[in-house]
């Protein structure tokens, strides 16, 4: 266990100078889980303990994987959907925007969006997000500028922005939508469509479906880890 430790340990630091390098930023979101982790698995190199510690050590660490490797299977497993059936409306979860940019993440949303959009003509679309610290405009009229730049008319945009949050993202569309029982499909980065899914069916939907998009590879490991913490929370707040 203790080649274990060093390994994973050592795997840490170098996917957080990885993450460093790419971002140039060594606090970007839920980054400094990764020298907090390294630390701690170094720490459990050198001071493994032996005997019935040390064999209760291992079990603990072997739960852990358990229920993180079971949990990151349900978040794997709903990266796979791209609904091709017809829904009256889809939803854009909002993303960061940085003044009146849109970033990386909201970028492949709104491209899997139009994709879908332009093959479903007949299809309406939620734009779902309010301003918060940074942006310049709220992440609604953000996206629907980028829809209508891609050539998705206006009469088929609706603006829904006050959301902060998934949870309010899901509840405030559905008023527009009116009867959430009714089909509809929810875009979000691939990482986070399995918990979007799931705050969905507590908001109210019953008949909701997914259209994966794709997240930035460099950081895909990060996003996995912080969303297994993040299905947590919302299992504990149930």
């Amino acid at each position: 266990m203790r080649i274990y430790y060093l390994i994973t340990g050592l795997f840490c630091f170098l996917y957080y100078l990885v993450m460093l390098l790419y971002t140039r930023k060594w606090n970007s979101t839920f980054s400094l889980f990764w020298p907090a982790a390294g630390v701690l698995h170094l720490l459990l190199a050198y001071f493994a303990p032996g005997g019935t510690a040390g064999h209760l050590a291992v079990t603990v660490v072997l739960i852990c994987w358990g229920v993180f490797l079971y949990t990151e299977a349900w978040i794997c497993g709903a990266m796979m959907k791209k609904t091709r059936d017809e829904v009256p409306y889809i939803i854009i979860l909002g993303a960061q925007v940085r003044g009146t940019r849109i970033t990386n993440s909201l970028k492949r949303r709104l491209d899997a969006a139009c994709e879908y959009l332009e093959q479903h003509t007949d299809t309406k679309v939620i734009v779902s997000g309010g301003q918060g610290i940074g942006e310049d405009i709220t992440e609604a009229a953000a996206m629907a500028d980028y829809l209508e730049i891609r050539g998705i008319d206006s009469s088929r945009i609706y603006k829904e922005d006050t959301s902060t949050s998934t949870w309010e993202n899901m509840k405030n569309s559905s008023r527009i939508i009116g009867d959430p029982r009714q089909p509809c499909a929810v875009v979000t980065n691939n990482f986070h469509l399995y918990r979007a899914l799931l705050i969905g069916k507590k908001a109210g939907f019953t008949n909701l479906h997914g259209i994966s998009a794709s997240s930035n590879p460099v950081l895909q490991l990060n996003y996995l880890v912080r969303e297994f913490f993040a299905l947590l929370w919302l299992k504990m707040h149930r």
